[in-house]
């Protein structure tokens, strides 16, 4: 499942698969997998499944380290969100078929699972974060004038002083008399 999930991207804000990553987990060539799409055509609308542009190609080419030169592909691949991969799992009917689009699936459930974790953690910490700068405020504006010397300095410039005044001893015997 691990290989699978690392062959889950997002573009276009979908999780989506690419068609020689499907191919190779079919064990079928990419050509054929795409001819059985292409005879079932009706089954993919674009929300099921589109061709990548040549900018998202090249970026993502980036990612995944494919070659350039050698074994690399000479036409832009189709993703497949993952109601096209369950639309695939339709017109791909062999045993390893339906054993991987079952593993697929799986691997679907559990990224959108972590996903949600994520953002249920990020709205918490946010949550946190409003409650305790409003609690801490004052802590805050104290750590934030200590670490602030010029701010001391020139405060302690300003401040009046309190306290008994030294007085030389010359100055107590002229008291005196």
């Amino acid at each position: 499942m691990k290989d699978i999930q690392n062959k889950i991207f997002e573009i276009r804000d979908y999780k989506v698969m690419l068609d020689f990553d499907l191919a190779e987990l079919y064990s079928v060539q990419t050509k054929n997998l795409n001819l059985s799409v292409k005879r079932n055509r009706k089954r993919f609308p674009k929300d099921f499944m589109f061709k990548l542009t040549k900018r998202e190609w090249d970026v993502l080419r980036l990612q995944i380290e494919t070659s350039k030169n050698r074994g690399g592909t000479r036409y832009l691949p189709y993703a497949f969100t993952e109601q096209g991969l369950a639309m695939l799992s339709g017109i791909l009917n062999s045993t390893k078929a339906i054993k991987v689009n079952i593993a697929i699936m799986r691997a679907f459930v559990f990224t959108r699972q972590i996903a949600m974790q994520h953002i249920d953690l990020n709205k918490q910490l946010k949550e946190l974060e409003i409650k305790f700068n409003k609690q801490f405020k004052d802590i805050f504006d104290a750590l934030n004038y200590l670490l602030n010397k010029e701010k001391q300095i020139e405060d302690q410039k300003k401040r009046k002083r309190i306290g008994f005044l030294q007085i030389s001893i010359s100055k107590t015997r002229n008291l005196k008399k």
